[in-house]
């Protein structure tokens, strides 16, 4: 059993008469068991400070706190200190990953830790590769879509869990003799400080675009915060998609640092690690050549998107620099089954309708899925392509114009539902989703999720393509605070349909 002293040694001196066994760590006040530290953090809204009394009541043996001076009630600290160890920690958020990695073991380091970061692809990159590596190692997931070894994920909060959480999930994984574990790494999460104490082997960089502006403020700041994953002291191999301006930036910044795989399609660059070149879309999936430092080859995958071509080169890539034979690694991204809610497809067994959910909730992303899904379309049946999304209430909001000039632009027929509206008034998002709609007569607005998807299943012709985006796997949604039971679109799709999804796609 660890104690106090050894806990923070280096981050605050602890004296002998404070020192006592810890015997677990806790941000709950309400869960916290006996002997157990509580490390009470500065939030948003409120100081875990405020929880101590409640802690120490339910056994905390000492209280560490992120110091700060406009925050700190000098009565209560003084009052709380008669009982327990009260023990200030400057910047606590960010050093809280240390302290538990040394109270779990540094679990870290007895696996192989890849990080993928970026604004859209960091679930399928994470699922795919986490698939892939699976095939002769057991393999682990953190993310969106839960936490776990590959096909026994356990549901999950946040795409980056909390430090304590994380640190005792890797732990988990370590005593399950895991080998390798995929991580979903949040620009939310590695500002916050969630994934300090991480010892991090490879990391991976997707692409960057509009997203999260309502918390980083501009793109820079954005930037900034999803460059931190690379600049993690145990990093030693950087996989950056270079077709990305801000990822061929991340790469120059990084290669006298570590060793950096870039990749990209039709890129030119003499630089280039692996490319795609190529690239067919048809109704079968993607397909393209490869041609990369390690060999040249041909990729064939039933998932659909263009950028799935991407998210299959830095998946490759990270195979290839993990050891994995060129020939090998080609085999095993085009074997790679579709992410829950990332381009799933359902065909629809009475016609040739394609129906297709997708998490897509950026611009960008949006764009991306509509582009892709009218070139798996074929012109020759003069099929449509409609399109059914929202925007999430109490989010970023001056992306709502953009992604209804998207969807005005990428698609045939266009259908505007609540997403996931929060606290805001839903009217008031469509709104400003149809501000940027030059043609608002001819966009239909139907609040209701279910009945949306319901009108474009009901008015989508033979041949023609239906995109739900927005919401992906998610069984939920949020209206005012409360998190509403929601079947997901994959099964409101199958049940108007009346049959099971096939599940070839991304």
């Amino acid at each position: 059993m660890v104690d106090l002293q050894q806990l923070l040694q280096g981050i605050v001196k602890v004296n002998d008469n404070d020192n006592r066994p810890v015997t677990g760590l806790s941000l709950n006040s309400g869960t916290l068991q006996q002997g157990e530290l509580f490390c009470a953090l500065a939030g948003h809204k409120t100081h875990g400070l405020n929880y101590a009394a409640q802690a120490i009541q339910a056994g905390a043996c000492a209280v560490i706190w992120e110091a700060n001076t406009q925050q700190d009630d000098v009565v209560m600290l003084d009052s709380l200190s008669k009982h327990v160890p009260l023990i200030p920690v400057v910047n606590l958020k960010q050093k809280l990953g240390l302290v538990a990695e040394r109270f779990y073991g540094e679990p870290s380091r007895q696996l192989f830790m890849i990080g993928i970061t970026g604004t859209n692809g960091k679930t399928s990159c994470s699922q795919f590769l986490a698939q892939a590596l699976n095939h002769d190692e057991p393999s682990c997931v953190i993310g969106t879509l839960g936490n776990g070894f590959v096909g026994q994920m356990q549901q999950a909060t946040h795409t980056t869990p909390d430090a304590i959480t994380l640190h005792k999930l890797l732990a988990e994984f370590r005593d399950q003799q895991a080998k390798n574990v995929v991580m979903e790494v949040s620009s939310h999460g590695l500002q916050q400080g969630r994934v300090s104490g991480v010892n991090f082997d490879m990391a991976v960089f997707t692409n960057l675009s509009r997203d999260h502006l309502d918390y980083h403020g501009d793109m820079f700041a954005y930037g900034n915060a999803k460059k931190l994953l690379f600049e993690m002291p145990d990093v030693k191999t950087a996989i950056i998609n270079v077709d990305d301006e801000f990822g061929a930036q991340l790469a120059d910044s990084l290669d006298n640092k570590l060793e950096v795989i870039r990749y990209g399609i039709a890129h030119h660059d003499k630089h280039i690690d692996a490319r795609a070149s190529k690239v067919r879309l048809d109704n079968a999936g993607v397909h393209f050549d490869v041609i990369s430092r390690w060999g040249s080859g041909i990729v064939s995958s039933p998932l659909l998107g263009r950028f799935n071509v991407s998210n299959l080169l830095a998946v490759l890539s990270a195979l290839l620099c993990k050891g994995v034979r060129f020939e090998e690694a080609l085999l095993r991204i085009s074997r790679l089954s579709n992410v829950a809610g990332r381009m799933e497809r359902i065909t629809n067994p009475q016609s040739n309708t394609l129906f297709v959910v997708d998490y897509a909730h950026t611009p960008d992303a949006l764009a991306k899925a509509l582009q892709s899904l009218r070139k798996h379309m074929d012109s020759k049946k003069h099929a449509q392509l409609w399109c059914v999304f929202g925007c999430g209430g109490d989010r970023d909001q001056g992306k709502r114009p953009h992604m209804g000039e998207v969807a005005e632009q990428y698609a045939d027929h266009v259908i505007i539902t609540d997403d996931n509206p929060r606290t805001e008034a839903a009217s008031h998002i469509v709104a400003q989703i149809l501000n940027g709609v030059l043609k608002q007569q001819d966009v239909t607005v139907i609040h209701d999720r279910i009945a949306a998807i319901k009108h474009a299943i009901t008015h989508a012709g033979d041949h023609d393509v239906v995109l739900v985006a927005g919401k992906g796997h998610e069984g939920y949604q949020v209206i005012d605070e409360e998190k509403r039971p929601y079947a997901g679109d994959v099964k409101v799709i199958e049940k108007f349909l009346g049959h099971k999804p096939n599940t070839n796609g991304d």
